[in-house]
């Protein structure tokens, strides 16, 4: 089959091509396809920069019964960096291959999502459909670093509150299997430096209170803690990776040469906290290592989120019960979990809002941040009519 002249494929393509890869991104290209899909689908077009070349773009279907909180449909229109040599099609061609595979950075994170979520627009307007609530379909600068200049500001804004959001969807992974991955909450990142001053010297020496040791100590308490989860995780074959805390030490500085005991040892770890820790008894528990350490040890955070709710997969939620009748009613397995990550997700729920992280994508490998990243354009078009439904269940609430 040939997938090529198929509108939504065009559309999912042509999006593909633009390499809006991090850093130092010019979304120009992006604005002006997103300007030209919103002309096509008769929607509302609004561009706001809370930061000067960091575009949120806004394309908006006023609901019957505007009065309503809104659908947030977000997506990100940044991608990761490529090595293109590792590619079997440069990854900014989206090529099609005999098997319907579209190969492109961004075509599982995520502007098949985005894509997506148009072409549910344009099937249901297509349909005469009208909904009762307003969507607003949301694409963001600079999720892949950390949305600091992009969702995370967006949602103290003025123009956001005006958009009376009540409930939220975001990108999630891929899945190799049947069921499809839904994610209802976070982890929160924490990137810690731990600095270790100690007495300097000639490296021939055996001198008090090095720098050296005191890094050793730090390195086993977080390595142990780390050893601990990773039992954890693999004693319960029911656990992912985000029902744990994941401690990695990612970077180590310090030192002039090799014949001379530094001053100072630093060592950096990545830590994504479960969203059952305690974050103060966690802070003092650091503490206390850092005391226990040697004299002088001191952590400053390169990244530290606060904890947020995860939202509700009960009926405390009506959201949560529309979105799962729709998906019930399509008899689509549900794997519901916590992110291993972070999304844009994790600023909307802090602001109280729901949300839950779904694309739709099954049987299908998990290739985000990936060589070859790709997704079948059946999956793909199959996607649009999932979002078909669930659309039409959360927004007519």
């Amino acid at each position: 089959m040939s997938y090529a002249s198929n509108p939504a494929i065009a559309n999912f393509v042509e999006y593909l091509q633009i390499p809006s890869v991090q850093p130092n991104i010019n979304y120009d290209a992006c604005v002006s396809f997103l300007k030209k899909q919103a002309s096509s689908l008769g929607l509302e077009f609004v561009v706001h920069e809370i930061v000067p070349k960091k575009p949120i773009v806004i394309l908006t279907w006023r609901g019957s019964e505007p009065a309503r909180p809104s659908i947030l449909l977000n997506s990100h229109m940044d991608v990761v960096p490529v090595f293109e040599k590792s590619w079997s099609y440069p990854p900014f061609s989206a090529h099609i291959d005999k098997d319907g595979k579209i190969f492109a950075r961004g075509s599982q994170d995520m502007k098949c999502v985005g894509i997506q979520y148009l072409e549910a627009v344009r099937k249901l307007k297509a349909a005469g459909v009208q909904l009762k609530r307003t969507l607003h379909i949301t694409f963001v600068p600079d999720e892949e670093i950390g949305g600091h200049d992009g969702m995370m500001k967006f949602v103290h804004t003025p123009e956001f509150k005006a958009l009376n959001v009540g409930f939220g969807l975001d990108e999630g992974i891929a899945s190799p299997d049947e069921e499809f991955i839904l994610f209802y909450g976070e982890r929160s990142i924490w990137q810690i430096h731990v600095h270790c001053p100690g007495t300097p010297g000639h490296g021939s020496l055996i001198l008090p209170n090095t720098a050296g040791e005191k890094l050793r100590y730090i390195i086993d308490k977080f390595m142990d803690l780390r050893e601990q989860q990773k039992r954890i995780l693999e004693s319960d074959p029911k656990l992912t990776t985000g029902d744990v805390t994941t401690i990695n030490m990612t970077q180590i500085f310090g030192g002039v040469q090799s014949n001379v005991v530094p001053e100072k040892l630093s060592v950096v770890f990545d830590m994504r906290l479960a969203i059952t820790v305690d974050h103060v008894q966690f802070e003092d528990m650091i503490k206390q290592w850092c005391k226990e350490a040697g004299e002088g040890v001191t952590y400053e955070f390169e990244q530290r989120n606060d904890k947020v709710e995860s939202t509700k997969l009960d009926a405390s939620n009506p959201y949560w019960l529309a979105f799962k009748a729709a998906a019930d009613e399509m008899n689509i397995k549900l794997d519901c979990r916590i992110f291993p990550a972070a999304t844009d997700s994790r600023y909307v729920r802090k602001v109280g809002i729901p949300a839950l992280g779904f694309s739709p994508m099954n049987y299908t490998p998990v290739l985000l941040h990936d060589h070859d990243e790709f997704l079948k354009a059946d999956i793909f078009l199959k996607g649009i009519d999932i979002y078909v439904k669930l659309i039409t269940a959360v927004a007519n609430l």
